[in-house]
């Protein structure tokens, strides 16, 4: 997914299934070896909990239309600047998410993703869902992207940084590295400019994170993320809700670091199992 004033941009869905793409590993397209990626959205429960003893807390008032609160604008460049300074890591992610069909009626589907992170050019993704698991490698030279369940795959020369090859692999190939976001935010990739409201919502635990809640509003889409409180930034939870469909369809992403990884190397090298087949990975054909 790439971002732009500061949140996701999705683009508009088949017109038999109306989907908000976010924070998505990209999927596979069955019977194809071209990869692509469909949105997993959430529809959220409202959940009401009556405790004895426990004061519910009254929700902060929505901000007026153009209400931007600097603060919030404030927090999501700290995070960018914080996981711009990370250098070696591990994250993943579990999307739960709705596709809408064309008669309204929502499915619900789940994905995961991890990744193995060493900056400034390094990269190994596994993305799975109940039909397909897909991995993509990179060594800062060669990308490589693997069906392990067909055995094929397809390797690409790319010379770049993450940031670089997110964009390119996108633009030429349709591909999309899965948490592309976590790469981009702090970075004139991910203005904030474009966003239209902006308000701190309190404050949730996320497992046992404590983190600050924070809500904005930009073009068609409501984004909520949750950021970790202990001075040390990191993206929790993310919830998009897509005001432009009249399903509302929502997507949530629960985030998951380990900052002090002990992989090594080796898992940027990709070598081909016994039995498996180089395919050609076909370029997006532009109009």
């Amino acid at each position: 997914m790439s971002t732009s004033a500061g949140g996701p941009v999705t683009r508009s869905a088949p017109s038999d299934e109306r989907t908000t793409r976010l924070f998505r590993p990209w999927l596979h397209n069955e019977g194809e070896m071209g990869m692509t990626r469909k949105g997993l959205l959430l529809g959220l429960l409202a959940l009401s909990l009556a405790v004895s003893g426990l004061q519910a807390q009254t929700a902060p008032a929505a901000p007026a239309a153009s209400a931007v609160d600097p603060a919030a604008i404030q927090a999501l460049k700290q995070m960018g600047a914080h996981l711009q300074s990370l250098k070696r890591f591990q994250v993943s992610t579990e999307v739960t998410g709705e596709r809408v069909l064309a008669d309204g009626q929502k499915l619900q589907h789940t994905a995961t993703a991890d990744l193995d992170v060493s900056r400034p050019n390094k990269l190994r993704a596994r993305m799975v869902t109940p039909r397909s698991e897909r991995e993509l490698i990179y060594d800062g030279k060669t990308v490589t992207l693997f069906n392990p369940a067909q055995k094929y795959y397809s390797r690409v020369e790319l010379v770049d940084t993450l940031e670089g090859l997110i964009g390119r692999l996108q633009e030429k190939f349709g591909v999309e590295v899965p948490l592309s976001d976590l790469f981009l935010w702090g970075t004139p990739a991910a203005p904030v400019d474009g966003i239209e409201s902006a308000m701190n919502a309190g404050q949730d635990f996320v497992g046992d994170d404590l983190c600050d809640h924070y809500a904005f509003r930009q073009g068609r889409f409501d984004w909520q993320i949750w950021i970790t409180a202990d001075g040390k930034p990191l993206p929790r939870k993310l919830v998009i809700t897509n005001r432009a469909d009249d399903a509302r369809p929502q997507s949530t992403s629960m985030i998951e670091w380990n900052l002090k990884p002990t992989f090594k190397d080796s898992v940027f090298a990709f070598t081909p199992p016994k039995g498996s087949t180089a395919v050609e990975i076909i370029p997006v054909k532009r109009k």
